[in-house]
């Protein structure tokens, strides 16, 4: 039987390593405000996309999307040096939603500078961060995801925007990107209620889309492949 003095010692080693928890959890809190932060600028600025002027640059917002990204990566790596070896998903819910944004910033990005859907391999390359989970801090699968289907809701905006603006090859482009995107989340059986329900507003993505190219088509805008 435990006596008196062991079970206080036992009691004050508890409280030791809570603290120390407390105090990883204090230091990734700012770091992640820092980076939601950098969220907000890349947002700000890539909503530019959807002005006539934005459309007709995306190579002066993929520059300038670059330039933020650089100020992400000492963050990135602040990050990954305050999450104790072994532990990332004890601490994963702090930093997961600012790493689907940034996902979803980077996959945009990507697309307006190559009219390529970004591979997680990629994304995790863009972010300094490792793509494998047994190689330690590294781009969760579900984040990524989460990213891209944002990606999709964007798109599906920029189709109705570009067409608009009488950029009538680009919806072409966003549909057949987003319809290959699909078709890979087609096969996924999700065991994340989230991401399940995050792939339902994916289906009506590619239906306000194709509704897009189908408008373009009957009105003879739709440019020869």
């Amino acid at each position: 039987m435990a006596s008196q003095d062991n079970i206080i010692t036992s009691f004050y080693s508890y409280q030791d390593v809570l603290g120390e928890e407390q105090r990883v959890r204090e230091e990734i809190y700012v770091i992640v405000k820092n980076l939601e932060a950098k969220c907000r600028e890349l947002s700000t600025l890539h909503q530019r996309i959807h002005f006539e002027s934005g459309l007709g640059d995306f190579g002066q917002l993929v520059i300038h999307s670059k330039k933020l990204l650089m100020e992400v990566y000492p963050l990135m790596s602040e990050l990954v040096s305050r999450v104790p070896a072994g532990q990332y998903y004890k601490y994963h819910d702090s930093w997961k939603y600012v790493m689907q944004k940034l996902v979803f910033a980077v996959a945009l990005m990507h697309f307006l500078g190559t009219k390529k859907l970004l591979l997680k391999e990629d994304a995790a390359e863009f972010l300094n961060v490792e793509n494998e989970r047994s190689d330690g801090f590294h781009l969760d699968l579900e984040d990524y995801l989460h990213g891209l289907l944002s990606l999709a809701s964007e798109l599906a905006r920029l189709a109705v925007t570009s067409a608009t603006a009488g950029r009538y090859d680009l919806p072409m482009t966003i549909s057949k990107l987003v319809s290959e995107m699909n078709a890979g989340f087609m096969l996924m059986n999700f065991k994340n209620d989230a991401l399940r329900k995050r792939y339902d507003a994916l289906k009506y993505d590619q239906k306000k889309i194709e509704e897009v190219v189908f408008d373009l088509a009957i009105r003879g805008l739709k440019p020869k492949e």
